[in-house]
C-alpha cells in the first residue's frame, strides 16, 4: 500500500506544473492510504467509479483532465474493482501526438487489456506507426505494449518491424526488440523460426544490457536443442570471465557483486551445455573456479551465485577439485544458522552426493541437525536427502525416521507421499523378510486409507510371488511372518480398509499352507472380520472369499471339514444381502463346500495366485451345445457387422412410430404399412358399445432371433376379432391393473391396445425384481552420543548403494472369466388374467362417432364385398338401448344375455383354440351358463385380395389414393 500511495504522489505531483494534479485526486491518493478497513476501502472505490462514469460521459474534456481520469482508472483496476467503462478512453489516448499523453495510454491499456481482448484490433495500427517513430521513448512504449498485447494472430502485423529495431542506434530499443522476439517465440515459435541467428548476433552487442536481455531466449532455445548451440560454449566462458573479472560498468554492480543476475543465467546455460560433455566441461572449470573463489558469501546474493555454481558443477563432467570446492562451500551454508543457507545446503549436497557419495559422511551431523529442526520445510528436504541416501546398511534407520515423522504430521497429502516413499524403500533394501512386513504393517496402520491402493496390491504380488532368487525357503519364511504378523494385528481396532484386504488375502491363501493353524481357527478369524466391519462391502468380499479358500484347500488335502456356526449365519446374511456381489460370493462359498475334492482342486488349485489362466476367446468348449441347438432347430448366431446391413423389424416399427407424429413427405420406396401404436393407452371396458370388424393383421417377417420351428401367438392373433373404439368416450375407473407388486415370478396380463382404431389385445410380461439398496508421538531430543550413533547408522558401511530386485520376472497375474453358457429357452403363454369389471359401467349406450366405418372410396370402387357391407350395416342397425349381438360375427353363433365379455371369451379360453388348423373352435360360458361352440375363421398369412383391400384403405388414411381399381394395387412395393 505503501508503494502504491508512492506511485500516486509522483504520478499525481511529478514536475512542477508538467503533469498537472489536482486536489480531489490527491485526496483520493490519501484517503485510500488512510482506509482502516476494507469495506471503507470499498466505500471509496465504488465512489469514485460513480464520478469517473459521469465525468467519461462528457465530449468535452481537457486532455490534462482525461489522462488524470486514465490515472484514477489505474487505481479502480489495481484494487480489483472492474474500470472497463473507461477502457475506449485508454485505447483512444495511444493515439494521441503528445508523448506525455501517448505514453499513459500505452501504460494503461498494457494494464488493462489482455492479448484476446477486442479492442487489440484498435491498436495495432497505431503501433505500427509508433514502431516507425524517430522518438525512441515513443518506440520504446509501443515495444512495451507489443509484449503485452500482441497475440499469435497479429504477431506477422508487427514482426518486420520489431526485426528492424534490432539494428536500432539506442541500446534500450534493440533491448526491448530483443525481449519483444522473445516473447514471440514464447507465444508461436514458428513465426519467428527464420530469425533464430538474430539471437547469437546481438550477444556479442557492445551494451550489457543487449547481450543480458539475449540470455533468455539463447537458454531457451538451449534447453530444447542443446546441440545445435555447442558452439557457443567458449563464447558463454568468455563472457562469464567478463562478468567475474568486473570489466562491466559498474551500474550493473548489486551489493558489491559484478552483474550477479548475468554470472546466474551464464551458469545456467553452461550447465546444459556441459552435461555429460568432457570436451565442453574443460573449458568451464577454470572460470568457475574462480567464481568460488571471488564470491561474497556474505551477502544473500553471493549465496545465490555460489548456489548456482554448485549447481554447475553438479551437472557437467565431474571434476575433483571442482567438486572440493562445492564441499566446502555446502559445509558453510549447513554451519550457518539461517534456515534458507540449510536448505540451500541440504539440495545442493543431495545433487553432489550423486556424483560423489562419500561427501555426504563429513557432513552427517549437520544432516541430523536438520532432521531434527522444528522447520518443516527444512526437515522434508532432509528426508528428500536421506531417501537419496538409502542402501541395505541404514534402510532400517532411515525408514524408522520417515514413519516417526509420517506418524506426527496431520498433511494427508504428504503423509500419502512418505508412505509411498517407505514402501518402495522397504521393497529395495529390505535386509530380512521380518522387519520387511513389520515395515509394511507400520505404514498401513498409521498411514490408513491415505496409502495407494496400489500399494496394498504391490504388497500382495510380493508376497505370493517372494524373491525367487532366494530360493522357496525365504519364501515360505516371508508368508509364515506375514500370516503370524497378521494375526496378531487382526484384532486392533479400526484398521484401514486396504490393510484388512491385505490381511484377508493373505489369511486365505497361506493361512493353512504350514500346518501350524487350523482352518477353523483361521475360519474364525476371517469371520469376526466380516462381523466387525459390516459396514465394508470390500472387506466382507474379501473375507467371503479367504475362507472360500481356507475350506477349498482342506478339501483338497483330504481333511475333514466342518462348518463353524459362525460361517453358517454369515452365509445366511450374505445370501440376503442388497449387494449382488456379496450374494454371489456366498452362493459360490456354499456350493464349493458341497463339492468333492477332484472338483474343488480343478477350480481352485492351490497356490496359483501368480499361474497364468488360458482363456478361450472363441468358447470352444460351447461347440457341441452350439451344435445340438442347431440340429434342434436354433437359429445360427449372426455377428452384429452383418447384423446391420439386414432389415431390422425394430428399425420399421421405429419408423411407423415417427410417421404416427407427423406426415411429412417421404421420398424413398413404401415400406410394409403397419398400423401406429401408441405408447400406452389405458384399458377400456369390453363391454362399451362398439363395432367389431375382423381385420387380418399383415404378414411380417419372424426376427431373426427367433425360431422358426415355434408357433407364435401373435402370428394367430391375425384371426381374432378386432374392436373398432375411435371416438369412444372413456369411463373415469381404474386406469390400469397388474399383479401384485410383491409378486417376483413373470406373470402374462392382457392389456389393449388401440392399432388404427382397433382394440387388440396382447399378452405382456411384468417382472417384479427386488430392489437393491445401496496417536501421534514426536521424535525426543537426543544427546550428543546418540547423534553420533544415528550418525554411524546413517552413513556408516559401505558406501555403494545395494538394491535388491523386488520381485525379479513378475508374472502379470490374469483374472479367470467363467463362460456363460446359452441355455435355449421356450417362451410359454400363462393364462390371462382379467381386469376387474369397472364397477361404474352401468352399461349405458354411448355414440360418439358419426364417422362412417366404410371407406366411401371404397364403394365407389366396388372393391369391398357384399358381406362386409352387410355386416356394417347390420351393426349401425342396433338401437341405442340395445347391446349389440356380437356373436352375429361367426357363422351359426348364438349369444344370449347382455354385458357378455367378449374378451373374457377370447382369453379366458385360449387352451381350447387350436391354432394349428385353418378353422379353430370356440367355446365360452355366457353368463346364463350356457356353452357355445363357435367357428373361428383363420385368415391366411401370406397377402390376398381382402389383404390388399385393407392395405389400401390404411394408406388412403395416410393421405394416398389409389390410381387404379387395381385390387392388388402395392402389391409390388408391399411384397
Amino acid at each position: 500500500m505503501e508503494q502504491l500511495k508512492t506511485i500516486g504522489r509522483e504520478l499525481a505531483m511529478g514536475s512542477q506544473g508538467g503533469f498537472g494534479q489536482s486536489k480531489e485526486f490527491l485526496d483520493l491518493i490519501k484517503s485510500i492510504g488512510e482506509a482502516r478497513s476494507k469495506a471503507e476501502e470499498e466505500r471509496i472505490i465504488i465512489h469514485e467509479m460513480e464520478t469517473l462514469k459521469r465525468r467519461l460521459t462528457d465530449p468535452d474534456i481537457p486532455k490534462r483532465k482525461m489522462k488524470e481520469y486514465i490515472i484514477r482508472l489505474v487505481y479502480v483496476e489495481m484494487l480489483g474493482h472492474d474500470a472497463s467503462f473507461g477502457y475506449i478512453h485508454a485505447v483512444k489516448m495511444t493515439h494521441d501526438d503528445n508523448l506525455l499523453l501517448k505514453r499513459t495510454g500505452y501504460l494503461a491499456v498494457t494494464l488493462f487489456l489482455n492479448e484476446d481482448h477486442d479492442l487489440i484490433i484498435l491498436i495495432v495500427n497505431t503501433i505500427q506507426k509508433d514502431l516507425k517513430s524517430d522518438n525512441y521513448l515513443i518506440v520504446c512504449a509501443a515495444l512495451n505494449a507489443v509484449c503485452r498485447l500482441i497475440n499469435e494472430e497479429t504477431i506477422p502485423a508487427v514482426l518486420p518491424q520489431v526485426v528492424e529495431l534490432l539494428g536500432h542506434s539506442k541500446e534500450a530499443v534493440r533491448k526491448k526488440a530483443i525481449m519483444a522476439l522473445h516473447r514471440f517465440h514464447q507465444k508461436s515459435p514458428s513465426s519467428i523460426s527464420h530469425l533464430l541467428s538474430n539471437f547469437r548476433k546481438r550477444l556479442c552487442d557492445n551494451d550489457p544490457g543487449v547481450m543480458g536481455a539475449t540470455l533468455c531466449p539463447l537458454f531457451d532455445l538451449i534447453t530444447s536443442d542443446v546441440n545445435s548451440f555447442k558452439d557457443l560454449v567458449v563464447s558463454f566462458v568468455s563472457i562469464l570471465k567478463q562478468v567475474a573479472e568486473r570489466r562491466l560498468p559498474k551500474s550493473y554492480d548489486y551489493h558489491q557483486m559484478p552483474a550477479p543476475f548475468i554470472q546466474i543465467k551464464l551458469l545456467k546455460i553452461l550447465a546444459l551445455l556441459g552435461a555429460g560433455d568432457k570436451q565442453a566441461s574443460e573449458h568451464m572449470y577454470t572460470v568457475v573456479g574462480d567464481i568460488f573463489k571471488k564470491c561474497d558469501p556474505l551477502s544473500n546474493i553471493g549465496n545465490a551465485v555460489l548456489y548456482q555454481s554448485i549447481c554447475c558443477v553438479s551437472s557437467i563432467y565431474p571434476n575433483p577439485k571442482l567438486l572440493e570446492a562445492a564441499a566446502d562451500v555446502i559445509s558453510r551454508f549447513l554451519k550457518s544458522d539461517s534456515h534458507n543457507l540449510k536448505y540451500m545446503g541440504i539440495d545442493a549436497l543431495g545433487r553432489l552426493i550423486k556424483l560423489s557419495p562419500d561427501i555426504a559422511e563429513q557432513h552427517q551431523l549437520a544432516v541430523i541437525d536438520c532432521m531434527e529442526d522444528p522447520d518443516d520445510t527444512l526437515k522434508r528436504k532432509t528426508f528428500e536427502l536421506l531417501y537419496t541416501m538409502t542402501k541395505s546398511t541404514n534402510v532400517e534407520v532411515i525408514v524408522d525416521r520417515m514413519i516417526e515423522y509420517m506418524i506426527s504430521i496431520t498433511d494427508h497429502h504428504y503423509k500419502t507421499y512418505i508412505a509411498s516413499r517407505c514402501v518402495k524403500l522397504a521393497e529395495e533394501f529390505a535386509p530380512n523378510n521380518h522387519w520387511f512386513i513389520q515395515t509394511i504393517n507400520k505404514v498401513f496402520e498409521h498411514a490408513g486409507d491415505l496409502v495407494n491402493i496400489k500399494v496394498a496390491h504391490d504388497l500382495m504380488r510380493l508376497i505370493a510371488e517372494g524373491f525367487r532368487e532366494d530360493g522357496d525357503t525365504v519364501d515360505s519364511e516371508l508368508r509364515s511372518s506375514a500370516v503370524e504378523s497378521y494375526l496378531r494385528i487382526i484384532g486392533n481396532p479400526k484398521l484401514p480398509s486396504a490393510f484388512l484386504q491385505v490381511i484377508c488375502w493373505v489369511l486365505g491363501e497361506y493361512g493353512t499352507a504350514d500346518g501350524k493353524y487350523s482352518a477353523p481357527y483361521i475360519a474364525g478369524k476371517l469371520c469376526d472380520v466380516a462381523e466387525a466391519y459390516s459396514n465394508d462391502e470390500s472387506v466382507k468380499a474379501y473375507a467371503v472369499t479367504a475362507l472360500m479358500k481356507v475350506y477349498a484347500f482342506e478339501k483338497m488335502s483330504g481333511r475333514t471339514v466342518d462348518i463353524l456356526p459362525e460361517l453358517t449365519s454369515l452365509i445366511e446374511e450374505l445370501s440376503a444381502s442388497h449387494s449382488t456381489d456379496l450374494q454371489q460370493r456366498a452362493y459360490e462359498l456354499q456350493a464349493t463346500i458341497g463339492l468333492d475334492a477332484q472338483a474343488v482342486g480343478n477350480i481352485m488349485p492351490a497356490d496359483a495366485s501368480c499361474e497364468d489362466i488360458e482363456i478361450d476367446k472363441d468358447l470352444s468348449f460351447l461347440n457341441s451345445y452350439v451344435q445340438q441347438s442347431l440340429e434342434n432347430g436354433a437359429q445360427p448366431y449372426i455377428p452384429e457387422s452383418q447384423r446391420n446391413r439386414m432389415d431390422d423389424i425394430s428399425a420399421i416399427k421405429s419408423l411407423d412410430q415417427r410417421e404416427t407424429v407427423s406426415h411429412s413427405l417421404r421420398f424413398e420406396a413404401y415400406e410394409l404399412p403397419k398400423p401406429p401404436v401408441p405408447t400406452s393407452i389405458p384399458p377400456i371396458a369390453p363391454a362399451i358399445s362398439a363395432e367389431l370388424v375382423p381385420v387380418p393383421e399383415p404378414y411380417h417377417p419372424r426376427e431373426t432371433q427367433q425360431s422358426t420351428s415355434e408357433p407364435s401367438v401373435s402370428d394367430d392373433g391375425a384371426s381374432q376379432v378386432k374392436l373398432r373404439l375411435d371416438g369412444v368416450q372413456k369411463k373415469w375407473g381404474r386406469p390400469t391393473y397388474s399383479s401384485s407388486p410383491g409378486s417376483s415370478v413373470s406373470t402374462s396380463t392382457p392389456t389393449q391396445k388401440a392399432v388404427n382404431g382397433v382394440s387388440q389385445v396382447d399378452n405382456t410380461s411384468t417382472v417384479s425384481s427386488k430392489p437393491t439398496s445401496y496417536t501421534s508421538r514426536t521424535p525426543e531430543p537426543e544427546i550428543s552420543l546418540e547423534k553420533q550413533k544415528l550418525a554411524a547408522s546413517l552413513f556408516g558401511g559401505s558406501s555403494k548403494p545395494e538394491k535388491r530386485a523386488p520381485s525379479a520376472a513378475h508374472k502379470t497375474s490374469k483374472t479367470p472369466h467363467g463362460a456363460n453358457k446359452v441355455h435355449a429357452a421356450k417362451t410359454t403363454v400363462a393364462p390371462a388374467e382379467v381386469p376387474p369389471p369397472d364397477l361404474l359401467d352401468l352399461g349405458e349406450p354411448t355414440i360418439t362417432s358419426s364417422a362412417p366405418s366404410i371407406d366411401p372410396f371404397m364403394q365407389l370402387e366396388g372393391l369391398l364385398d357384399e358381406s362386409q357391407v352387410s355386416l356394417t350395416e347390420n351393426s349401425k342397425a342396433v338401437g341405442p338401448n340395445k347391446e349389440p349381438d356380437f356373436m352375429d360375427l361367426f357363422y351359426g353363433t348364438t349369444l344370449s344375455g347382455q354385458g357378455s365379455n367378449f374378451v373374457d371369451l377370447l382369453s379366458s379360453n385360449k387352451d381350447d383354440l387350436d391354432f394349428t388348423s385353418d378353422t379353430s373352435k370356440v367355446a365360452a360360458k355366457t353368463s346364463q351358463g350356457e356353452t357355445i361352440v363357435s367357428n373361428l375363421v383363420q385368415f391366411s398369412k401370406g397377402p390376398n385380395v381382402k389383404a390388399s383391400l385393407e392395405k389400401d384403405a390404411v394408406v388412403r388414411q395416410m393421405g394416398v389414393n389409389p390410381t387404379s381399381q387395381n385390387p392388388n394395387l402395392f402389391k409390388d412395393l408391399l411384397g
